[in-house]
């Protein structure tokens, strides 16, 4: 290209300046690509085409190779009046934008009334004549094209085009030079976040709260409106248990994908479902689906166990996932999975010691503490028969009953003791059905337990703590019994007292021997409600 001749505008105007113009443009192709953020770069590219070209208005399309729509419009010269006025910019199907996608070749016209070509000009966009645009190409790939109109001193030039094809191809290589820098840095940030999930899964969060972190971090380093577990249900379907969003998240939990859902098999097969619309998408059945548009859905497996199903949903119009996007995603997906896996394996080590530690600390009690306090009230029970004087006899009376007290109260221990160490249920029949769980270990049997009325309701603190620990104490106390091989236990909260007042009342029934040979010993307490 030789800038010395002189080159006459389309309209057979004044010659142009190309050696004018010159340092122009190459101050211009310096400026592009000082910035490695992709974003950044971008705009400047369109301001300076907008600059160097003399136009009004200038227009960066991005391209999604894989529909050949416009994705993302970057713009100079419109005010936010103007661009609100505008309202959705358009896909690139029609007009000349479309014929540059699907003929990526320079393109110039004099008069967009006029030209056949011209069509879909939104009804806000500012008037506009001359045109000309040019493709952006990163590599072989048709990465966007810039989109200039309304050049201020008269129609584009043969000059103009070349300028623009000049700045396009330096912008090709500033854009690559960005995007492998954005790679990079995404690809970091998702590593440490990864890095994170891993160290907060393996700190002894509960699984609730593993599930929880996974979602938030994802959804942060996707950038999504929303970070969503699923998890497979009992008749084959698979329902939200986790979300987190900056949104309301009313609606979300609780979602269920029923079986037969076109996504399911792929889901439940461990395969990932990418959707462009989330709204639109036929294959999406919840009543959410209307909230979100571009989405991802990554299996959370390792080693084949199938742990469930991370969402990463953006907004309705939101920008769609790259390829690089979906990449890293399933690579996070894989990670945290792997980490949930050995987060679990780890609580149930840490559970299993406890456990064996619990039971350690109940046999010796039970063999020790027990054992030698029983012998003591024993030998005290004996003295006490042979002793002659009335004092002597009153106090070790009172000695034996001490004694008796504190071995109900060591059994009592022994019993919490093999209690699993999990989260108190929240109702006070869980309660009542974890003391008598607890008991069967020891016992041998699981006692039988009956509930008349709405215990749950009823009592309340402090009466059911009070009722807890009579029932650990009569359940202790038919422990020690010979021949005991059933108990009954039963909750009523029908039950009055002699005023009339309402009250819950405990029974315990056994079938074991007493100290004085009777059988069948029935324990019974009773509190206001």
């Amino acid at each position: 290209m030789t800038y010395e001749s002189e080159d006459r505008g389309a309209a057979g105007g004044p010659p142009s300046s190309r050696p004018r113009k010159l340092p122009i443009l190459l101050e211009a192709v310096l400026s592009v690509g000082t910035d490695l953020e992709l974003r950044a770069t971008l705009q400047q590219i369109v301001d300076t085409a907008t600059a160097l070209t003399e136009a009004r208005y200038g227009a960066l399309g991005v391209l999604d190779p894989r529909r050949s729509t416009i994705t993302e419009l970057f713009t100079s010269g419109l005010t936010d009046a103007e661009r609100q006025r505008i309202g959705r910019f358009p896909d690139g199907h029609s007009g000349l934008l479309g014929v540059l996608v699907e003929e990526p070749a320079p393109l110039r016209s004099d008069d967009l009334t006029t030209d056949p070509r011209s069509s879909g000009v939104p009804p806000g966009h500012p008037r506009m004549r001359s045109f000309l645009g040019a493709p952006i190409r990163v590599h072989s790939e048709v990465f966007g094209n810039l989109y200039l109109t309304e050049k201020r001193t008269g129609h584009f030039t043969d000059t103009d085009m070349a300028l623009l094809q000049v700045l396009a191809a330096q912008a090709g290589i500033a854009i690559g030079n960005a995007r492998l820098y954005e790679t990079v840095c995404q690809r970091e940030r998702w590593i440490e976040g990864a890095a994170a999930v891993t160290t907060a899964l393996l700190g002894g969060t509960s699984a609730t709260d593993a599930l929880m972190t996974v979602a938030e971090r994802a959804r942060i380093l996707a950038d999504a409106s929303a970070g969503v577990i699923l998890q497979p249900t009992g008749n084959g379907g698979m329902e939200i248990v986790t979300a987190s969003t900056l949104d309301d998240p009313a609606g979300i939990v609780g979602t269920t994908i029923e079986p037969g859902s076109p996504v399911l098999a792929q889901l439940l097969g461990g395969e990932p479902v990418f959707i462009d619309d989330s709204a639109t998408d036929p294959r999406m059945t919840t009543h959410v689906r209307t909230r979100f548009g571009p989405s991802m859905m990554l299996p959370l497996q390792s080693g084949g166990r199938l742990i469930g199903t991370l969402a990463l949903p953006r907004r309705r119009g939101g920008r769609p996932y790259t390829a690089v996007d979906r990449l890293l995603a399933s690579q996070f997906a894989s990670q945290a999975a792997l980490a949930l896996v050995l987060a679990d394996a780890q609580h149930n080590r840490e559970q299993l010691a406890v456990y064996e530690d619990r039971d350690r600390i109940a046999r010796d009690l039970h063999d020790l503490v027990v054992q030698r306090l029983f012998a003591t009230e024993m030998m005290l029970e004996s003295t006490r028969r042979r002793a002659a004087a009335p004092e002597t006899d009153e106090l070790l009376s009172r000695a034996v009953d001490e004694l008796n007290s504190t071995i109900q109260e060591v059994r009592t221990a022994i019993f919490a003791l093999q209690q699993p160490p999990t989260d108190a249920p929240s109702t006070f029949r869980g309660r009542v059905l974890r003391e008598t769980g607890g008991a069967a270990s020891v016992l041998g049997f699981q006692p039988s337990v009956q509930f008349t009325g709405a215990v749950d309701s009823l009592v309340r603190q402090p009466a059911d703590r009070r009722l807890l620990t009579a029932l650990r104490g009569a359940l202790a106390a038919a422990h020690r019994r010979t021949g005991v091989s059933a108990i009954e236990v039963e909750v009523d909260a029908t039950a009055r007292l002699p005023d009339g007042r309402a009250a819950v009342r405990l029974a315990v029934a056994d079938d074991g021997r007493g100290d004085d040979g009777s059988r069948s010993t029935t324990f019974t307490w009773q509190a206001p409600l």
